[in-house]
């Protein structure tokens, strides 16, 4: 057992641990005065609004008051799940979720690694100020240079895959349904690779350098390296970074499948929450809407503890 830290105070010892709260309180009043606002707004942003998940269990009327209320306990849940609508944007979420964290790990790790191999610094440092620049731009403009680029009048697309002799026509890429999953995930890497590199550049710069001259020493070339070296070395960074992300597997986006979106592939391009903000807000639906996220919600939760045990029972590094 890990011996408590100890104080010196007078004459006596005082543990840290058994320090009253208000002495505590007292010696980091700097800390807490400026944790305040911080603690504000996730109480009032995040845990106060929790009050509403009481809407997916009645049949909610804006214009009654609370006690008004009409109770119809799981009617709202046992809809959405009989729901084929749902199942649809169900199985919609769940794939552009899984197609965006698995391109978003591979490539940013592999672009990380990559770029680590980069000697010359002023290169190095160009080639990562641009890949992160798009990170900074909204999803309007993001979807207005996507759909300018995939259009069949001129754009670059089409005319490349044309000259390269891929393709005999132009092809209607945001009007065939079966494009529509790799379009948004390749969105995503183009957004945000650049940006969640920075993570793994910063683990990769923490990998004792003794190791890289000792696999010199013993005749190790890049790619063997890269392979027993710098893989390794980022894993528990991987592995949190996983076990976060899984919390958002039913955080697909809204923005792009919204923008991109068409009455054509409609089927393919809808999520939770564009599901919500037709129910809730264009139909009125409140109650189901909020079923839906309390749904995700739930799903998110478990995963994570799911992804954390699992970590846990393999030695690995976790967040709880």
């Amino acid at each position: 057992m890990a011996k408590a830290e100890t104080f010196p105070r007078g004459e006596a010892a005082v543990t840290a641990k058994n320090k009253p709260f208000f002495r505590r309180f007292r010696n980091q009043k700097q800390l807490m005065i400026m944790s305040l606002p911080v603690l504000l707004y996730v109480v009032l942003f995040s845990y106060y609004p929790i009050w509403g998940w009481t809407m997916a269990f009645q049949n909610y009327k804006p214009a009654r008051s609370f006690s008004q209320q009409e109770w119809v306990g799981f009617k709202q849940f046992r809809f959405l799940f009989s729901d084929d609508t749902f199942l649809s944007v169900l199985r919609n979420t769940i794939a552009m979720s899984m197609i965006n964290m698995v391109l978003g790990f591979v490539t940013a790790i592999v672009f990380a690694i990559l770029l680590n191999e980069v000697k010359n610094k002023l290169f190095k440092r160009s080639i990562q100020t641009i890949s992160y620049l798009p990170h900074f731009l909204s999803w309007i403009i993001v979807t207005g240079i996507v759909a300018s680029s995939l259009s069949i009048d001129g754009g670059i697309v089409n005319v490349l895959l044309m000259k390269l002799g891929m393709i005999d026509a132009p092809i209607m890429w945001l009007s065939e349904p079966k494009y529509f999953w790799g379009i948004v995930g390749a969105s995503h890497v183009w957004k945000e690779v650049g940006w969640n590199a920075i993570i793994y550049l910063a683990a990769i710069t923490s990998i004792d350098p003794s190791l890289y001259e000792a696999a010199d020493i013993d005749g190790a070339n890049r790619y063997h390296k890269m392979l027993y070296i710098t893989l390794p070395g980022i894993r528990s960074i991987v592995i949190i970074l996983l076990i976060m992300n899984l919390g958002w597997i039913l955080e697909a986006g809204f923005e792009v499948q919204y923008l991109l979106g068409n009455g054509v592939v409609i089927d393919w391009s809808q999520t939770i929450d564009i599901f919500v903000l037709k129910y809730g807000l264009q139909m009125s639906n409140y109650s189901l809407a909020t079923a839906a996220g309390i749904f995700k919600t739930v799903v998110s939760i478990t995963l994570i503890f799911a992804a954390n045990t699992i970590a846990k029972r393999m030695g690995e590094e976790r967040l709880i």
